[in-house]
């Protein structure tokens, strides 16, 4: 165990709140600010993990609640985890399954142990509780394990929303008493407390209190407009110990990315760059574009001339109108890969800015074409 290496995160530069550090794990170093593709069932959709190598991707999102359903951590772990299963030695940091029992169960029943669910796949009846969640992460393997939390419903009353965050902090220390510490592996706490700034404070600081590797901000993205969840973010950093990672959970259009990077977010994750992708639309300096429509049919410009990837520099807008409107495979997989070589393209772009102290310039770049895309 000695010579394993620790978790831990070094702030290499900052641009006002906007942070470049990295993060070190047992699985590979992780340069921030970082863009996590999200590949739920241990798959990022359409792409092959050879090909995330190639864009040097460095951590991927798995979820343990798709993953406990099927086909079961106990399967998993007869391949010593995750990354021998999908063939993906990188970090993998995975969701807790909290969302997605919120998101996906329309059977439900939340009680102080833990959460009680009928699975969307076949109706089987399960239990989730801090610790089972946090024992089935570690049976995948993860890098980096998320604590069970509830997420508070949006719109959500002051009462509700306390009572909500009051209960993932209990759930919270029941986690961090669960996780097994190991060398070069991580466990982040997730703040709640809806869209109340003193209830964000009350979690920040209990979490801060436990001591957890990293903290994630929970509960966004679930409703909300752009200001709110800006104002969340805005009020709730400048409480989290500035030495640990920042995450902003299933947040992740470009515009969203960019202001919470000012506010000091290290960390995000989003499914849109890969459902866009098979939903024929793509990410470029120009703006999100829907190559559906009929004004692409014959442009023979290329994808993106600017993103250093096979799939956005071989192939003509022209063509892949026709690949969508035909609803041919390949083009949910040129697109969707794309889509993660524009963020990655982004995300690197951001990095240099900060330790450049061109953070705004850059900010100002890309949000020419893209704040028009912001949630209202």
């Amino acid at each position: 165990m000695e010579n394993l290496k620790p978790f831990n995160f070094k702030l290499e530069a900052s641009d006002e709140k906007a942070r470049a550090g990295i993060i070190e794990t047992i699985h590979g170093n992780i340069k921030t600010p970082v863009f996590m593709p999200v590949g739920t069932a241990a798959s990022v959709k359409g792409i092959f993990p050879k090909d995330l190598l190639e864009l040097n991707i460095e951590i991927i999102l798995a979820n343990t609640y798709h993953l406990m359903l099927r086909p079961g951590e106990e399967l998993i772990k007869k391949f010593s985890g995750l990354q021998k299963f999908m063939n993906w030695e990188k970090p993998i940091l995975t969701d807790s399954g909290g969302f997605q029992v919120w998101s996906l169960s329309k059977l439900r029943n939340i009680k102080e142990k833990g959460i009680e669910f009928s699975s969307h796949v076949d109706g089987k009846k399960y239990k989730l509780t801090p610790e089972s969640s946090i024992l089935i992460q570690e049976k995948l393997n993860s890098t980096i394990s998320m604590v069970l939390d509830e997420c508070t419903e949006y719109p959500a009353t002051y009462a509700r929303s306390k009572e909500s965050m009051e209960l993932s902090m209990r759930w919270a220390e029941r986690c961090k008493k669960a996780f097994t510490k190991r060398k070069g592996y991580g466990l982040f706490g997730i703040i709640q407390g809806g869209m109340f700034g003193d209830l964000r404070k009350e979690s920040t600081k209990i979490l801060n209190e436990i001591e957890f590797d990293g903290y994630a901000l929970g509960g966004l993205s679930v409703g909300e407009n752009h200001e709110q969840m800006i104002n969340v973010v805005k009020e709730t950093t400048q409480h989290i110990d500035i030495e640990k990672p920042r995450y902003i959970m299933g947040v992740g259009r470009p515009v969203d990315i960019f202001y919470s990077v000012e506010n000091g977010i290290d960390m995000f994750d989003c499914v849109l760059p890969t459902r866009f992708g098979r939903n024929g639309r793509a990410f470029t300096d120009k703006g999100e574009i829907n190559l559906r429509n009929a004004k692409y049919a014959s442009d023979k410009s290329l994808l993106d001339e600017t993103t250093d990837c096979y799939a956005s520099t071989n192939f003509s807008k022209s063509y892949l109108h026709h690949l969508t409107k035909s609803n041919e495979i390949l083009s949910s997989m040129i697109l969707s890969l794309h889509n993660i070589a524009y963020y990655k393209k982004m995300m690197d772009e951001i990095r240099v800015s900060i330790i450049n102290k061109r953070f705004k310039s850059l900010k100002k770049k890309y949000l020419k074409n893209h704040e028009s895309f912001k949630k209202n």
